[in-house]
């Protein structure tokens, strides 16, 4: 299956300090990723992706 990019936000780029995430869905499961290189742990419920994301970007 193809994974379909959920954006939050603007897309990614090259990384400049800045965490700036999005949303990926795989198959049944949806996932947060950050510009910096992190990746949460993939979640049935986006809301639970979209919290994750958000706990990334503030705790940095």
């Amino acid at each position: 299956m193809d994974a379909v990019a959920q954006q939050e936000g603007p897309g990614p780029g090259p990384y400049d300090g800045e965490h700036r995430t999005t949303t990926v869905e795989q198959g049944r499961f949806c996932l947060a990723r950050c510009t910096c290189g992190w990746r949460g742990p993939a979640r049935r419920a986006r809301s639970l992706a979209r919290t994750d994301a958000e706990e990334h970007a503030a705790a940095r």
